[in-house]
């Protein structure tokens, strides 16, 4: 019986144990921006080009990806969900989160309009949640972590968001391309932070 293929599509600083970890940045890359990041030795993340995987047509078993999608361009998107579908085998799982843009919006609308302060990235501004003066991650100014949610957090090179998913986008998009079973859900990012997508689908 042949061994399991899963892959966690840009890990950063949540690689899986039994998963075939892929990401932007190496395991020193990740560590050094994650100071209080532990990872066990066994632990390996993979650069593989995520829209031309190193795996065979209708080889891999489940592919996780945990709010990357976003910060794919519209051109990539395209690329991203093709290369998932070649790549999964026939009842396969894709399994991925997103922002939830239509809450994310809403929440944005509904915030006061009370600029604090210029964007800041550096060292103690990160450690004490700054967010442009608001030091906190609620969602009840325009201008503070709700604004990051909608462009990302921009920290780094990869941490802009490009992209936006509503419910019915993931599934017309899942249904082009002839995934089943699919289930979304609702949930928080880090538990108190922005609405995401939870989505699971089986290829069909």
């Amino acid at each position: 019986m042949k061994d399991t293929v899963r892959l966690n599509l840009g890990c950063a600083s949540r690689p899986l144990e039994g998963y075939i970890n892929i990401d932007l940045d190496s395991k020193e890359e990740i560590l050094s921006r994650y100071p209080g990041l532990v990872l066990s030795e066994n632990i390996e993340i993979y650069q593989y080009d995520i829209f031309n995987l190193p795996f065979g047509d209708n080889s891999v078993d489940e592919i996780r990806s945990e709010s990357m999608l976003e910060h794919l361009s519209f051109l990539q998107e395209k690329l991203f969900f093709y290369e998932m579908k070649r790549v999964l085998k026939v009842g396969g799982k894709l399994i991925f989160s997103v922002p939830d843009f239509e809450k994310t919006v809403n929440d944005w609308i509904s915030a006061k309009d009370d600029w604090q302060d210029f964007f800041r990235d550096d060292k103690e501004a990160i450690s004490k949640q700054h967010w442009f003066g608001t030091y906190s991650y609620n969602a009840d100014n325009r201008w503070g972590y709700l604004l990051a949610s909608i462009f990302g957090p921009q920290n780094s090179e990869g941490q802009f968001h490009k992209n936006a998913y509503t419910r019915p986008k993931v599934i017309a998009i899942l249904k082009k391309l002839n995934f089943d079973n699919i289930e979304i859900t609702d949930f928080l990012w880090k538990e108190d932070r922005n609405p995401m997508l939870l989505v699971k689908a089986t290829n069909k």
